[in-house]
């Protein structure tokens, strides 16, 4: 019997974002006042110049004066999740303000009623986001709408809704992302909307030191604006995809809108099929190596160029432990096709075996881990057991460690329980770094700068998603709800930083700052929803 599990939370915040006012409206309006100022000019004239005639015209030097002046937008001080919350779930809004009022109100949109009110709760200053904090609590309130929260002199915040499951919405849309970014296919605009494109990138691509040898490496995801292909990333995305899998089945269904759905085979599966048939055309067959990226230039003469980058042993080792995972949770679908995955797997480890020099121990260590769940071969085990007795405290932050412990602790093949138990309290060691960091923050997330922004955050939360699992924590639980929340527009620039939700969105700001166009950061937001949405995460109240 599966345990229930329920989750929410809410995150946002202020920033200025500055705007430009120019022009000589605002230069003559300026001189005006400064000489008006100074008192009446009224009563003083000035006789022409003997032999001239008095006249109205104004010369110039030809030069037209334009002073720029910058003017902040204003920002709402009401910190709210932009897409919402949850019935029976944690609601809480913040507030940025030094002097925060004593009241808040939630208003309905449409009637434009109060239809609840509470008390503001201060909780000071925060040193490391330099800001006040308060909390706006409306947990309370359960009635499916759209609304808003205003407080007096502070003003109202961006609108939201309340709804029975605001995440599964979420996890599609960052899930269809993959579909979106697929290259060398026609996208229907029935599925992929306003997505919808022609097959792209389907001509063959050239060595970039080898113009002569060419290679049809059609297929996967997009990286970039400009189509380029990259088998770290891919690989990166595909882990992670296939951990939600692994951890959530139940929430990763054949319904997902894509055109393999409702063949059978749940469709985080087949998306990540369409990434392994390409990494499949970039590994040379007969070595065994593995071509690191395809990237596209824009030849004004030919149009655009297609250039297969070289060799590398990242690529390559990496490309070992992906397709090995891939074949182990495969096989029940397609054992075939899972086969030839596994082979590949094979001959990319093999490769990289012969220049070790080259590969660091942790991506080593993380290949031999998934060749072992899928094949049960000692020289993998070894490797494993080598890499886990030297380093008896394992970077979890590093994602090849972390992603070889996790599914060391995952295999069915014969295991080194002296081993798995230290993995396992380290493993736990890190959630609670992460659950106290992120409590220790009035904003409750981790606001330590070295973390690196949201890729750090979306980092953390897969460790702990993990850890979670493991042993079903409230509290861990809350931390998790509480970074989506931050994620939809609960920071201090009040940004939601998925594509086409939240009142202000990054689009809105900068290109830069989007989630689900980074492969591999989309990845760890869908495995953040996942986590939430699972069956077995209950939250009741603090």
């Amino acid at each position: 019997m599966r345990r229930k599990k329920i989750i929410r939370k809410v995150i946002m915040g202020k920033s200025a974002v500055l705007k430009r006012i120019t022009g000589g409206a605002l230069v003559l309006a300026l001189l005006l006042t400064a000489l008006t100022g100074c008192g009446s000019l009224q009563d003083f004239q000035m006789e022409p110049p003997a032999g001239k005639e008095e006249t109205d015209e104004f010369t110039s030097l030809g030069l037209s004066p334009e002073f720029d002046y910058e003017v902040p937008e204003s920002l709402p001080n009401i910190l709210v999740d932009q897409v919402g919350y949850a019935v029976g779930s944690k609601k809480l809004a913040m507030i940025n303000g030094e002097t925060p009022p004593e009241t808040f109100s939630l208003l309905d949109v449409e009637s434009g009623g109060e239809v609840y009110t509470g008390k503001v709760e201060s909780k000071g200053y925060d040193p490391s986001v330099n800001a006040y904090i308060s909390y706006v609590d409306f947990t309370d309130y359960n009635t499916v709408g759209t609304y808003y929260i205003q407080a007096p002199s502070i003003g109202r915040s961006y609108v939201f809704e309340i709804v029975e499951d605001p995440y599964k919405a979420l996890l599609t849309k960052a899930f269809k992302q993959y579909y979106f970014n697929r290259c060398g296919l026609t996208l229907s605009a029935e599925l992929a909307g306003e997505a919808a494109h022609n097959a792209c990138h389907s001509r063959e691509a050239q060595m970039k030191d080898e113009a002569m040898i060419k290679r049809d490496v059609s297929g996967g995801w997009h990286v970039d604006e400009i189509g380029s292909r990259d088998v770290i990333r891919g690989c990166q995305a595909v882990n992670t995809m296939l951990l939600a899998y692994e951890l959530y089945p139940d929430d990763l269904g054949d319904d997902m809108g894509i055109p393999e759905s409702g063949n059978g085979i749940p469709d985080v599966l087949d998306e990540v099929k369409y990434e392994i048939d390409w990494l499949l055309k970039m590994q040379d067959v007969k070595s065994g190596a593995v071509y690191a990226s395809v990237s596209s230039v824009d030849n004004k003469n030919a149009g655009y160029i297609l250039y297969i980058d070289g060799i590398t042993m990242e690529a390559t080792i990496h490309y070992a432990a992906t397709m090995a995972k891939f074949s182990y949770l495969y096989q029940s679908y397609d054992r075939e096709f899972a086969t030839l995955c596994l082979q590949a797997s094979d001959r990319a480890y093999r490769y990289a075996e012969n220049y070790l020099a080259d590969v660091s121990d942790r991506q080593y260590f993380f290949a031999a881990a998934e060749l072992y769940r899928a094949t049960g071969g000692y020289q993998y085990h070894s490797v494993v057991k080598s890499y886990l007795t030297q380093n008896t405290e394992p970077d979890l932050d590093d994602d090849y460690v972390f992603w070889g412990c996790v599914t060391y602790l995952s295999t069915k093949q014969k295991v080194d329980m002296n081993l798995c138990e230290a993995v396992t309290e380290n493993l736990m060691r890190k959630g609670e770094t992460i659950s106290y960091a992120s409590k220790d923050s009035k904003l409750l997330v981790n606001t330590d700068e070295k973390l690196g922004g949201n890729a750090g955050l979306l980092r953390d939360m897969s460790r702990l998603a993990v850890v979670d699992h493991i042993i079903t924590n409230h509290e861990y639980a809350m931390v998790l709800e509480n970074h989506a929340h931050y994620m939809l527009g609960r920071n201090l620039q009040s940004i939601s930083y998925l594509d086409g939700v939240g009142g202000r969105n990054y689009r809105d700001v900068d290109m830069s700052l989007g989630i689900m166009n980074q492969v591999d950061q989309n990845a760890e937001l869908l495995l953040l929803f996942a986590a939430i949405m699972d069956d077995e995460m209950v939250v009741g109240e603090e």
